[in-house]
Protein backbone atom coordinates (compact mmCIF):
# COMPACT_ATOMS: atom_id res chain seq x y z
CA UNK A 1 0.00 0.00 0.00
CA UNK A 2 0.82 3.60 -0.58
CA UNK A 3 1.52 6.15 2.05
CA UNK A 4 2.24 9.48 2.54
CA UNK A 5 4.69 10.96 4.95
CA UNK A 6 2.86 13.57 6.98
CA UNK A 7 4.99 17.02 7.51
CA UNK A 8 2.97 19.71 5.87
CA UNK A 9 4.98 21.10 2.93
CA UNK A 10 4.29 24.90 2.29
CA UNK A 11 4.64 24.11 -1.61
CA UNK A 12 3.87 20.90 -3.25
CA UNK A 13 7.60 19.96 -4.26
CA UNK A 14 9.63 18.56 -1.29
CA UNK A 15 13.42 19.31 -1.47
CA UNK A 16 14.95 16.24 0.19
CA UNK A 17 18.53 16.55 -2.41
CA UNK A 18 20.57 18.36 0.42
CA UNK A 19 21.49 17.18 4.02
CA UNK A 20 22.39 20.26 6.24
CA UNK A 21 24.69 19.34 9.42
CA UNK A 22 24.41 21.73 12.64
CA UNK A 23 26.85 21.80 14.65
CA UNK A 24 27.40 22.03 18.54
CA UNK A 25 27.83 19.69 21.03
CA UNK A 26 25.02 17.35 22.56
CA UNK A 27 24.88 15.72 26.30
CA UNK A 28 24.07 12.16 27.78
CA UNK A 29 20.25 11.68 28.05
CA UNK A 30 19.88 14.01 31.11
CA UNK A 31 16.80 14.41 33.18
CA UNK A 32 14.12 12.55 30.78
CA UNK A 33 10.45 12.29 31.88
CA UNK A 34 9.58 9.73 33.55
CA UNK A 35 9.54 6.13 32.67
CA UNK A 36 6.77 3.98 33.64
CA UNK A 37 6.28 0.11 33.48
CA UNK A 38 3.90 -1.22 30.96
CA UNK A 39 1.36 -2.11 33.25
CA UNK A 40 0.45 1.64 34.28
CA UNK A 41 -3.31 1.80 34.88
CA UNK A 42 -5.08 3.25 31.30
CA UNK A 43 -7.73 4.61 33.16
CA UNK A 44 -7.45 8.67 32.39
CA UNK A 45 -10.26 9.98 30.82
CA UNK A 46 -8.93 11.55 27.40
CA UNK A 47 -8.87 15.41 29.13
CA UNK A 48 -6.96 14.15 31.36
CA UNK A 49 -4.51 12.24 29.16
CA UNK A 50 -4.45 16.00 27.33
CA UNK A 51 -3.60 17.83 29.92
CA UNK A 52 -0.84 15.51 30.89
CA UNK A 53 0.76 15.35 27.54
CA UNK A 54 0.00 18.20 25.70
CA UNK A 55 2.41 20.67 27.62
CA UNK A 56 5.64 18.63 26.26
CA UNK A 57 4.06 18.83 22.42
CA UNK A 58 5.60 21.34 20.17
CA UNK A 59 5.19 22.86 16.59
CA UNK A 60 8.55 22.83 14.12
CA UNK A 61 8.75 25.19 11.32
CA UNK A 62 11.03 24.32 8.90
CA UNK A 63 12.93 26.35 6.19
CA UNK A 64 14.55 24.44 3.82
CA UNK A 65 16.70 24.35 0.48
CA UNK A 66 15.32 26.11 -2.21
CA UNK A 67 14.66 24.31 -5.11
CA UNK A 68 15.17 27.51 -7.44
CA UNK A 69 16.46 30.75 -6.77
CA UNK A 70 12.45 32.18 -6.20
CA UNK A 71 11.02 29.74 -4.01
CA UNK A 72 11.16 29.25 -0.34
CA UNK A 73 10.75 25.81 0.50
CA UNK A 74 8.99 25.63 4.50
CA UNK A 75 6.98 23.60 6.06
CA UNK A 76 5.42 22.21 9.81
CA UNK A 77 5.35 19.16 11.63
CA UNK A 78 5.21 18.55 15.48
CA UNK A 79 7.22 16.91 18.22
CA UNK A 80 7.54 15.87 21.86
CA UNK A 81 9.68 16.75 24.07
CA UNK A 82 11.48 14.21 25.89
CA UNK A 83 13.48 15.88 28.75
CA UNK A 84 14.27 19.30 30.44
CA UNK A 85 17.70 19.98 28.75
CA UNK A 86 15.44 20.45 25.39
CA UNK A 87 16.05 17.83 23.48
CA UNK A 88 12.80 17.09 21.27
CA UNK A 89 11.39 13.82 19.02
CA UNK A 90 10.18 14.24 15.60
CA UNK A 91 10.52 12.63 12.47
CA UNK A 92 13.72 12.66 9.77
CA UNK A 93 11.45 13.31 7.02
CA UNK A 94 10.24 16.73 8.85
CA UNK A 95 14.34 17.58 9.41
CA UNK A 96 15.70 16.46 6.05
CA UNK A 97 17.38 19.44 3.99
CA UNK A 98 16.25 22.15 6.08
CA UNK A 99 18.78 25.31 7.03
CA UNK A 100 16.68 26.78 9.42
CA UNK A 101 14.07 25.35 12.54
CA UNK A 102 11.85 27.24 14.57
CA UNK A 103 10.19 25.04 17.29
CA UNK A 104 6.46 26.75 19.22
CA UNK A 105 6.40 25.57 22.76
CA UNK A 106 2.67 24.99 24.17
CA UNK A 107 2.73 28.47 25.78
CA UNK A 108 3.35 30.08 22.41
CA UNK A 109 6.92 30.99 22.76
CA UNK A 110 8.87 30.23 19.29
CA UNK A 111 12.52 29.25 19.85
CA UNK A 112 15.55 28.60 17.64
CA UNK A 113 16.07 24.82 16.99
CA UNK A 114 18.79 22.96 15.81
CA UNK A 115 19.08 19.32 14.60
CA UNK A 116 21.88 17.31 16.73
CA UNK A 117 20.62 13.49 15.14
CA UNK A 118 18.76 11.65 12.24
CA UNK A 119 18.16 8.35 10.81
CA UNK A 120 16.70 7.97 7.72
CA UNK A 121 16.02 4.31 8.26
CA UNK A 122 13.24 4.24 11.54
CA UNK A 123 12.47 8.14 10.30
CA UNK A 124 13.56 9.69 13.37
CA UNK A 125 15.79 13.10 14.48
CA UNK A 126 16.61 14.97 17.36
CA UNK A 127 15.86 18.54 17.63
CA UNK A 128 17.47 20.73 20.48
CA UNK A 129 16.45 23.90 21.83
CA UNK A 130 17.71 26.62 24.56
CA UNK A 131 14.81 27.28 27.18
CA UNK A 132 13.72 26.79 30.51
CA UNK A 133 11.21 25.16 32.16
CA UNK A 134 10.46 23.07 29.80
CA UNK A 135 7.81 19.61 30.48
CA UNK A 136 8.83 16.49 29.14
CA UNK A 137 6.74 13.39 27.66
CA UNK A 138 6.39 10.49 29.98
CA UNK A 139 7.99 7.51 27.50
CA UNK A 140 6.84 3.75 27.47
CA UNK A 141 9.97 2.05 26.65
CA UNK A 142 8.04 -1.30 25.80
CA UNK A 143 4.45 -0.55 25.06
CA UNK A 144 1.72 -3.08 26.11
CA UNK A 145 -0.88 -2.47 23.53
CA UNK A 146 -4.10 -4.23 22.79
CA UNK A 147 -5.54 -3.84 19.47
CA UNK A 148 -9.25 -2.26 19.99
CA UNK A 149 -7.61 0.21 23.18
CA UNK A 150 -7.78 4.02 22.62
CA UNK A 151 -4.97 5.94 22.16
CA UNK A 152 -5.00 9.79 21.43
CA UNK A 153 -3.04 11.57 19.18
CA UNK A 154 -1.55 15.51 19.63
CA UNK A 155 0.10 17.52 16.86
CA UNK A 156 -0.20 20.32 15.21
CA UNK A 157 -1.86 19.65 11.52
CA UNK A 158 -2.22 22.24 8.66
CA UNK A 159 0.39 24.41 11.23
CA UNK A 160 -3.43 26.09 12.45
CA UNK A 161 -3.36 28.69 15.09
CA UNK A 162 -4.43 28.04 18.85
CA UNK A 163 -1.42 24.98 19.64
CA UNK A 164 -2.11 21.45 19.07
CA UNK A 165 -4.88 19.56 17.75
CA UNK A 166 -6.31 16.50 19.39
CA UNK A 167 -7.95 13.48 18.03
CA UNK A 168 -8.64 10.15 19.64
CA UNK A 169 -9.14 6.73 17.71
CA UNK A 170 -8.28 2.83 18.83
CA UNK A 171 -5.00 0.75 18.23
CA UNK A 172 -5.75 -0.94 14.47
CA UNK A 173 -3.48 -3.27 14.30
CA UNK A 174 0.20 -3.79 15.47
CA UNK A 175 3.78 -4.65 14.10
CA UNK A 176 2.98 -3.27 10.45
CA UNK A 177 5.53 -2.64 7.74
CA UNK A 178 4.96 0.24 4.85
CA UNK A 179 7.40 1.64 2.11
CA UNK A 180 8.21 4.50 1.72
CA UNK A 181 7.88 7.00 -1.03
CA UNK A 182 11.58 6.83 -0.93
CA UNK A 183 12.08 2.84 -1.04
CA UNK A 184 12.68 2.13 2.01
CA UNK A 185 10.94 -0.15 4.32
CA UNK A 186 9.43 1.28 8.32
CA UNK A 187 8.78 -1.65 10.60
CA UNK A 188 7.45 -1.54 13.81
CA UNK A 189 4.24 0.29 13.24
CA UNK A 190 1.32 1.04 15.39
CA UNK A 191 -1.86 1.49 12.89
CA UNK A 192 -4.75 3.72 14.16
CA UNK A 193 -7.91 4.91 13.28
CA UNK A 194 -6.99 8.32 14.80
CA UNK A 195 -7.23 11.56 12.67
CA UNK A 196 -4.06 12.17 11.35
CA UNK A 197 -3.06 15.02 9.10
CA UNK A 198 -0.32 16.74 7.26
CA UNK A 199 1.70 18.55 10.45
CA UNK A 200 1.10 15.46 12.28
CA UNK A 201 4.52 14.18 11.81
CA UNK A 202 6.65 14.17 14.94
CA UNK A 203 3.99 14.48 17.31
CA UNK A 204 2.98 11.33 20.19
CA UNK A 205 0.90 8.50 19.91
CA UNK A 206 -0.53 8.25 23.26
CA UNK A 207 -2.11 5.65 25.79
CA UNK A 208 -4.71 6.10 28.26
CA UNK A 209 -1.95 5.99 31.15
CA UNK A 210 -0.56 9.18 29.42
CA UNK A 211 2.44 7.65 28.03
CA UNK A 212 4.11 8.18 24.74
CA UNK A 213 3.43 4.63 22.60
CA UNK A 214 4.47 5.91 20.02
CA UNK A 215 5.36 8.68 16.98
CA UNK A 216 2.76 9.64 14.43
CA UNK A 217 4.29 9.46 10.83
CA UNK A 218 2.35 8.76 8.19
CA UNK A 219 -1.11 8.23 6.61
CA UNK A 220 -2.40 6.05 4.08
CA UNK A 221 -3.88 8.12 1.22
CA UNK A 222 -6.10 6.49 -0.37
CA UNK A 223 -7.98 4.87 2.74
CA UNK A 224 -10.24 5.91 5.22
CA UNK A 225 -8.60 6.36 8.49
CA UNK A 226 -5.23 4.62 8.55
CA UNK A 227 -2.49 5.93 10.07
CA UNK A 228 0.50 4.73 11.27
CA UNK A 229 3.19 5.54 14.46
CA UNK A 230 6.59 4.23 15.09
CA UNK A 231 6.17 2.02 18.28
CA UNK A 232 8.55 3.04 21.09
CA UNK A 233 9.66 -0.04 20.82
CA UNK A 234 11.55 0.86 18.56
CA UNK A 235 12.45 4.12 19.43
CA UNK A 236 13.47 4.10 22.97
CA UNK A 237 16.62 1.99 22.69
CA UNK A 238 17.92 4.21 20.46
CA UNK A 239 17.82 7.81 21.76
CA UNK A 240 20.66 7.99 24.16
CA UNK A 241 22.89 6.63 21.29
CA UNK A 242 21.20 9.35 18.83
CA UNK A 243 22.22 11.96 21.64
CA UNK A 244 25.56 10.78 22.30
CA UNK A 245 26.75 9.78 18.76
CA UNK A 246 24.39 12.39 16.87
CA UNK A 247 23.46 8.89 14.86
CA UNK A 248 22.08 5.47 15.62
CA UNK A 249 24.60 3.08 16.41
CA UNK A 250 24.21 -0.28 14.16
CA UNK A 251 27.50 -2.88 13.91
CA UNK A 252 29.97 -3.07 11.79
CA UNK A 253 30.00 -5.40 8.89
CA UNK A 254 32.66 -5.45 7.44
CA UNK A 255 31.19 -3.50 4.47
CA UNK A 256 28.42 -0.76 3.62
CA UNK A 257 24.94 -1.54 2.71
CA UNK A 258 23.86 0.67 0.07
CA UNK A 259 19.88 0.14 -1.46
CA UNK A 260 20.05 -0.53 -4.94
CA UNK A 261 17.19 0.53 -7.38
CA UNK A 262 16.60 -0.84 -11.17
CA UNK A 263 18.50 0.95 -13.13
CA UNK A 264 21.34 0.95 -10.71
CA UNK A 265 20.96 -3.16 -11.55
CA UNK A 266 21.10 -2.32 -14.88
CA UNK A 267 24.50 -0.60 -14.54
CA UNK A 268 25.92 -3.42 -12.81
CA UNK A 269 25.01 -6.07 -15.52
CA UNK A 270 23.05 -7.70 -12.70
CA UNK A 271 20.22 -9.70 -12.94
CA UNK A 272 16.87 -8.69 -10.58
CA UNK A 273 15.68 -5.65 -9.74
CA UNK A 274 16.18 -5.20 -5.76
CA UNK A 275 18.19 -5.78 -2.93
CA UNK A 276 20.92 -4.18 -0.96
CA UNK A 277 24.43 -3.58 -2.98
CA UNK A 278 27.58 -4.36 -0.55
CA UNK A 279 30.17 -1.79 -1.05
CA UNK A 280 33.73 -1.37 0.55
CA UNK A 281 34.29 -4.91 1.44
CA UNK A 282 37.07 -5.77 4.31
CA UNK A 283 38.53 -8.63 3.39
CA UNK A 284 40.07 -8.66 7.40
CA UNK A 285 36.72 -8.44 8.60
CA UNK A 286 34.08 -11.57 9.10
CA UNK A 287 31.63 -10.95 5.49
CA UNK A 288 34.70 -10.55 3.44
CA UNK A 289 36.56 -13.60 4.88
CA UNK A 290 33.14 -15.43 4.63
CA UNK A 291 32.87 -15.02 0.50
CA UNK A 292 30.95 -11.37 0.67
CA UNK A 293 32.50 -9.88 -2.64
CA UNK A 294 32.60 -6.00 -3.66
CA UNK A 295 29.55 -5.56 -5.60
CA UNK A 296 27.84 -8.35 -4.62
CA UNK A 297 24.11 -8.23 -4.11
CA UNK A 298 21.72 -9.51 -1.14
CA UNK A 299 18.41 -10.47 -1.80
CA UNK A 300 17.76 -12.39 1.15
CA UNK A 301 18.67 -12.98 4.77
CA UNK A 302 17.78 -16.04 6.41
CA UNK A 303 15.18 -16.90 3.30
CA UNK A 304 13.66 -13.26 4.44
CA UNK A 305 13.18 -11.54 0.89
CA UNK A 306 15.22 -8.02 0.86
CA UNK A 307 14.24 -5.07 -1.23
CA UNK A 308 16.02 -2.19 0.83
CA UNK A 309 18.15 -1.30 3.57
CA UNK A 310 15.29 -1.32 6.09
CA UNK A 311 14.87 -5.42 5.59
CA UNK A 312 18.45 -6.19 5.51
CA UNK A 313 18.61 -4.37 9.06
CA UNK A 314 15.61 -5.60 10.25
CA UNK A 315 16.03 -8.98 9.22
CA UNK A 316 19.73 -9.08 10.17
CA UNK A 317 18.88 -8.41 13.42
CA UNK A 318 16.27 -10.25 14.19
CA UNK A 319 15.49 -11.88 17.66
CA UNK A 320 16.56 -15.40 17.46
CA UNK A 321 19.38 -18.52 19.03
CA UNK A 322 21.03 -18.98 16.05
CA UNK A 323 24.76 -17.74 15.81
CA UNK A 324 25.23 -16.92 11.82
CA UNK A 325 22.81 -15.71 9.16
CA UNK A 326 22.55 -17.50 5.56
CA UNK A 327 22.99 -14.45 2.92
CA UNK A 328 21.64 -14.91 -0.54
CA UNK A 329 24.04 -13.30 -2.87
CA UNK A 330 23.20 -12.56 -6.62
CA UNK A 331 26.53 -11.99 -8.45
CA UNK A 332 27.67 -11.55 -12.14
CA UNK A 333 28.56 -15.33 -12.11
CA UNK A 334 25.16 -16.60 -10.62
CA UNK A 335 23.50 -16.78 -7.03
CA UNK A 336 25.11 -18.15 -4.34
CA UNK A 337 24.90 -18.12 -0.45
CA UNK A 338 26.84 -17.96 2.23
CA UNK A 339 27.25 -18.24 6.12
CA UNK A 340 28.07 -14.99 8.31
CA UNK A 341 28.54 -15.17 12.33
CA UNK A 342 25.10 -12.94 13.35
CA UNK A 343 25.93 -9.63 14.48
CA UNK A 344 25.30 -8.24 18.25
CA UNK A 345 22.28 -6.31 19.01
CA UNK A 346 22.73 -2.34 18.52
CA UNK A 347 23.70 -0.85 21.90
CA UNK A 348 21.89 2.19 23.66
CA UNK A 349 25.52 4.39 24.10
CA UNK A 350 29.06 4.13 21.98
Amino acid sequence: MNFSLISRPNRSILCLAFLISFGGSVSAFADPGPIVSAAADKSLSVPAVVNKVRPSVVTILTRGMPAAPSQNQSGSGSGVIIDQTGYILTNNHLVAGVKSIVVGLSTGRLTPGRVVARDFLLDLALVRINAQDLVPATLSPSPALEIGESVVAIGNPLALKGGSTVTVGVVSALDRSVLTPDGETLYDLIQTDAAINPGNSGGPLVDLSGRVVGINVAIAPSAQAISYAISMDAVYPHIESMIVRGSIYRPDLGFTPLTVSPSLMASLGLEGDRGVLALKVDTTQAAGMGGLQEGDVITAVDQHQIYNMGDFWHALLRNGDQSAVQLTLQRKNGQLTIHLPKPSQPRTSP
